[in-house]
């Protein structure tokens, strides 16, 4: 990770890339983006749970199989 100086100087380049009006704008969507992609994996994790869970309920044990056909 960079240290103190070394993020100095990194906001120094970003501000003279963007400019200082910019900035605002840009972080904002920023924050929008990463909230959409936190959101966007909770989502696609719940899927698989439930899938998981209806895979352990559906699928019998071995013992379950031997006793139904003995």
């Amino acid at each position: 990770m960079p240290g103190g100086p070394e993020l100095l100087i990194i906001v120094f380049i970003i501000l003279l890339l963007f400019g200082a009006k910019k900035l605002p704008e840009l972080s904002r969507a920023i924050g929008k983006s990463l909230g959409e992609f936190k959101k966007g994996q909770k989502e696609g994790d719940a899927p698989e749970k439930e899938l998981d869970d209806a895979d352990k309920k559906e699928i019998p044990s071995p013992a379950e199989k031997s006793e139904k056909s003995e």
